[in-house]
Parts: C-alpha cells; sequence; structure tokens
C-alpha cells in the first residue's frame, strides 16, 4: 500500500453534483461564474437535487415548500433557549441539526421520497436555527419565518428582525451560491462515509456540519475576520502581514489543494466586498483585504480562496464574525442533501485501510512483570 496524505490526489468515489476541472467549478455541467450572475440560490438547490434548472412551476413549488418547512419544532425552540450563551454558533447548529430528528416520525426511513422531503426541510430550517441562536444569544426573542419571503430575504429578516435592504438580499444570495458545493471537500466527504453507513440523512448532516466546524475547513473565513481586525487599519497591514510571513504563520483564506491558479468563487466575494463597501461609505475592510491579497500574492505566490472576501463581505453586511461560518453551513446544506442522496442511490460502504507504523513483534507481559 502506499500512503496519500490527507488523501490529496486519490479519487473516492464518483459524483455527477459537481466538478474541479482546470480551476473551473462547475455544478452539474454549468460553470459557476454563470450561476453567480444569473440563478436564485433556489434554483442552485433544485439543479444540485435533480441535475437540471427548474421550470417554473417546479420553482415556484420549491419556494413554497421552504417556506413551508422553515418553521421549527417548538421543541427545538426550547432546547434553543437552553443551550449555554457562551457556545459557539456550529456547536448549537450541530446539535440542533441531530435534535431535528427526534421530532421527524420517519427519521429512520431512507426511502428515496422520504429523503428528499428531509432534504427540503433540513435546508428550510437550518436558516431558522442560525438566526434564532443569533438573536437569542444577543438577548432577543427569535424572529419567525416568512413563508412568502424568498430564502435569503427570509434569512436576513429573521437575523436582523426588520426588512432587508434588496442589496443585503443579493449579497446573501449570491454568496449562498458560490458555498452551495465543492466536489469532494472534508465535510461532503464525512457526510458521504456517515451516509455508506445507510445511517440516517440527520446524522449524516451532523457529521458534515461537525468537520465544517474545523477552521482548515468552514471556520477560515471566521479567522481572516479576526486577522483583519487585529490588524486594525489600513497602515498597518504591510508591517503585520510581513511579520507573520517571516514567523511562517498560516495566512488564513489564502491556497487551495485543488486550484494552481486561484479559487474561481474569490472575485465574485471580492466585488461584493467592494460593492458593499461602497454602500456603507466604509473602504476600510476592503482596502485592507486587498493589501493582504496582494502582499501574500507577491511573497508566497498564494491567491485568495472562497475564505478570504466572504470575512469583509459578511462584516459589511453587520454580521458577526461568530455566524459566517453557519451561513456557510446554510449554503452548504443544499450540496451536503445532494451528496446524501446521490449516495443512497449507489452505495458502498466506505472503509479505506491504513498503514500501520507501530511496533511489531511484540509480546504480552503479565502485569506483575512491567
Amino acid at each position: 500500500m502506499s500512503v496519500a496524505k490527507g488523501l490529496e490526489g486519490v479519487v473516492a468515489l464518483t459524483s455527477q453534483i459537481s466538478s474541479i476541472v482546470d480551476g473551473v467549478l462547475t455544478y452539474r455541467g454549468i460553470n459557476i461564474d454563470e450561476l453567480a450572475e444569473k440563478a436564485s440560490f433556489e434554483e442552485v438547490m433544485f439543479l444540485l437535487w435533480n441535475g437540471r434548472l427548474p421550470k417554473q412551476d417546479e420553482m415556484d413549488q420549491l419556494k413554497e415548500q421552504l417556506g413551508s418547512q422553515a418553521q421549527l419544532p417548538e421543541g427545538i425552540l426550547k432546547h434553543l433557549k437552553d443551550y449555554p450563551r457562551d457556545i459557539h454558533p456550529m456547536a448549537a447548529l450541530r446539535t440542533a441539526v441531530s435534535s431535528l430528528a427526534m421530532f421527524d416520525p420517519e427519521a429512520d426511513d431512507n426511502s428515496q421520497e422520504v429523503n428528499r422531503r428531509k432534504a427540503i426541510s433540513l435546508v428550510a430550517k437550518v436558516p431558522t436555527i442560525v438566526a434564532a441562536l443569533y438573536r437569542l444569544n444577543k438577548g432577543m426573542d427569535p424572529v419567525e419565518p416568512k413563508s412568502d419571503y424568498g430564502y435569503a430575504k427570509n434569512f436576513v429578516y429573521m437575523l436582523h428582525g426588520k426588512e432587508p435592504e434588496e442589496t443585503e438580499v443579493t449579497a446573501i444570495d449570491k454568496a449562498l451560491i458560490l458555498h452551495a458545493d465543492h466536489e469532494l471537500n472534508a465535510s461532503t466527504f464525512a457526510a458521504r462515509v456517515s451516509t455508506a453507513t445507510l445511517t440516517d440523512m440527520y446524522s449524516a448532516i451532523t457529521a458534515a456540519i461537525g468537520t465544517l466546524k474545523g477552521p482548515l475547513h468552514g471556520g477560515a473565513n471566521e479567522r481572516v475576520m479576526l486577522m483583519l481586525e487585529e490588524i486594525g487599519s489600513l497602515d498597518r497591514v504591510e508591517e503585520v502581514i510581513k511579520q507573520k510571513l517571516e514567523n511562517k504563520e498560516k495566512i488564513m483564506g489564502f491556497g487551495h489543494r485543488v486550484y494552481k491558479d486561484g479559487d474561481p468563487r474569490a472575485k465574485h466575494l471580492r466585488e461584493m466586498s467592494r460593492q458593499l463597501a461602497e454602500l456603507n461609505g466604509d473602504q476600510k475592510w476592503y482596502q485592507m483585504s486587498v493589501k493582504i491579497n496582494e502582499l501574500v500574492e507577491e511573497t508566497k505566490g498564494l491567491k485568495p480562496n472562497v475564505d478570504f472576501y466572504s470575512a469583509s463581505t459578511y462584516h459589511y453586511l453587520g454580521i458577526p464574525r461568530n455566524l459566517f461560518t453557519p451561513i456557510f453551513a446554510i449554503s452548504r446544506m443544499s450540496g451536503w442533501t445532494a451528496h446524501v442522496l446521490e449516495q443512497y442511490s449507489d452505495n458502498r460502504l466506505i472503509r479505506p485501510r491504513a498503514e500501520y507504523t507501530g511496533p511489531v513483534n511484540q509480546s504480552y507481559i503479565p502485569v506483575e512483570n512491567r
């Protein structure tokens, strides 16, 4: 056996959901650039689940289903209110999603029809959970979803408790599209490994959320914002970044295992950050990000990934950094559920091997002789 550390370069399975070929990301064969500019997140959900874009009546039906499923069971709301206020939202989200299974009488039914219903329910409820957690941590009451609102608009409304600006809705919708799926990333692989045991969808998605929580995966955007806050001003960027590079510290939000010439999603988030900076009359975070981008690219040859400019984008939207990764989870729920459905449809237990590097030819020694 030969070891590929981190499974780098290993093709573990086949999938029809998304692809990264020569630095181009597609969902079901459609370039991410085209989807980011022209599609809505609801269209992308349907595309990931069904392999094609929806017709108008199918779009209307999906929106109606998402609206009707967005309400949380009363038991889940009670749980959220009982969580410690200092818990990280990703830990709370992981627990809440796992708890949803207890309120679903068909949780262990893995038939295709029921699992598609679960996928819609999970995608619909996660924004409600994230918004409720945020408001409860601020000492405010959760805001109930509006069944006639679009997906992105509903989330922003539940988060801030007021009618959102169109620019906010557009920015969140585009960010959700860009994060929806990304081939066999760590959290998606975790979901598929769980699914391959024929466990229920809630368990598989809980595994994915726990994986996304890590700072080398979904948590990177939170660390980017923390870095920006620590630097504090544009005139300190060069000094701090050069010192970090000299100390061989990792600059979060740069480089990617599968992209050699830059993450194609980053340019959309950079432009979003620029527009929101102008709208807010506050260029500081955008200009700092651009300066860091230039320094790291010039010095290390590394280009930003999707996490880097998402940090300033979310900040301009008034979203605290501990919600950055939960928003990533809201988006990726569409991709995770698509992969779970695909794994169920053509399943084989995922069971790789490990190369043993421990001691050999050992013998048991009685306890009195040790």
